[in-house]
């Protein structure tokens, strides 16, 4: 039997998108990821102040690790963002494009402005809970 995590959305709070609590079934094994950072094979981050493609790159890194682990984003319940900024903006472009390789999976999530993250350049980083049914 095949069992899958629940997203719980609030009528009794603001309309957001994304869920306010995940439930994971007893039984499924919990994985915790380290922050996906904008890193290269190379171990590189890209020199760019363009939150959106060190985004993007976070996301690519963390499918990898889960697929490392037999996951995919769907599998995900819970993220924290964290962005090296001052600027909401900044915040907002990071949210909406790690937001939208979620898709319709709109896991709860924790969106933190930073003053500055482990390597040289990095922007933006990724922490991420998931959960898997147990071989």
């Amino acid at each position: 039997m095949t069992k899958k995590i629940s997203l719980i959305h609030s009528t009794n709070l603001a309309q957001v998108d994304y869920a306010y609590a995940s439930r994971i079934p007893a039984g499924m094994d919990i994985l915790f990821l380290a922050g996906a950072c904008p890193l290269t094979k190379e171990r590189i981050v890209p020199e760019s102040s363009d939150i959106e493609m060190q985004a993007n790159l976070c996301v690519e890194n963390l499918k990898e690790a889960l697929k490392e682990c037999a996951a995919t984003l769907e599998d995900v319940v819970y993220t924290r963002v964290l962005v090296a900024t001052q600027n909401q903006s900044d915040l907002v472009t990071a949210w909406e494009t790690i937001r939208k390789e979620f898709g319709d999976h709109d896991v709860p999530s924790t969106l933190s402005g930073v003053t500055v993250l482990g390597y040289k350049n990095q922007l933006v980083e990724i922490e991420a809970v998931a959960a898997v049914n147990k071989k």
